[in-house]
């Protein structure tokens, strides 16, 4: 299999891109998915929607900061009008996350939200919108990894490689679907469908980052696995402490 490029139609003389189209439908599905969940969380629909319009430009802005920080040597040093490109990709997931909670946090407490709450709603919706966008990674023919002989490869540059955006992209997609069964029948107490989305998903990022040759890097370290083994153990304690909190 090999992308057939990262233009999906042009009007005119504007070419759309799969990268853009991908992105917003992940953002409107996971939207739609809070937004018709929130009530059962007692929590406004229109918070949801208020929450929305701050954490999604914030964490793409997030995301692409983060993104031209750890690449600033490698691809904007010497030509740094690039970092404003962001049509043609770049941008790191945990810079979105990182900026996109923080936003959601501060509008919680501004609203008098409680931010566990909110967090265990709108996290299911963040898994979709991660299934859904990784696949603009594939028309790009970006973030994929090493050379393999197994039969899904993908074919970049002529070479089959491994596809990690389709292991995270199913893992995502999967993940969305038990954070759901478990916040509808097995929530035991606020935050657990956050520690729960921490730690599965930084465990999936950890190994799948192995494989990926263009990773970020924070000197000798692959910095996504860093992080995700610092999110990681730091979800399963305040997962811990926050079960132990409900229970006394």
């Amino acid at each position: 299999m090999e992308s057939p490029g990262p233009i999906a139609f042009t009007i005119g003389t504007m070419e759309i891109r799969w990268y853009g189209i991908l992105i917003a439908t992940g953002a409107m599905l996971a939207t739609l998915l809070a937004y018709k969940r929130a009530p059962k969380r007692g929590i406004q629909p229109d918070d949801v929607l208020d929450l929305v319009l701050w954490t999604l430009p914030i964490g793409i802005i997030g995301a692409r900061v983060y993104y031209v920080i750890f690449s600033w040597n490698t691809l904007y040093r010497y030509n740094p009008m690039e970092a404003f490109n962001i049509r043609e990709g770049g941008l790191a997931i945990h810079g979105g996350l990182i900026f996109g909670l923080v936003t959601a946090w501060a509008i919680c407490r501004k609203k008098n939200i409680p931010f566990l709450s909110m967090a265990d709603l709108i996290l299911p919706g963040v898994a979709l919108a991660q299934c859904i966008g990784r696949w603009g990674n594939f028309f790009n023919s970006e973030a994929y990894g090493r050379p393999t002989n197994l039969p899904w490869a993908i074919v970049v540059n002529g070479q089959h490689v491994h596809p990690t955006f389709l292991y995270e992209s199913v893992w995502c997609g999967l993940l969305c679907l038990f954070l759901l069964y478990v916040d509808n029948r097995h929530r035991r107490f606020y935050g657990q469908i956050m520690c729960l989305y921490g730690i599965l998903y930084s465990a999936e990022r950890f190994f799948v980052e192995s494989l990926r040759t263009d990773s970020l890097m924070l000197g000798p370290f692959r910095q996504a696995m860093v992080l995700s083994a610092f999110v990681f153990v730091g979800s399963v304690i305040l997962y811990i402490f926050l079960k132990r909190r409900e229970e006394n």
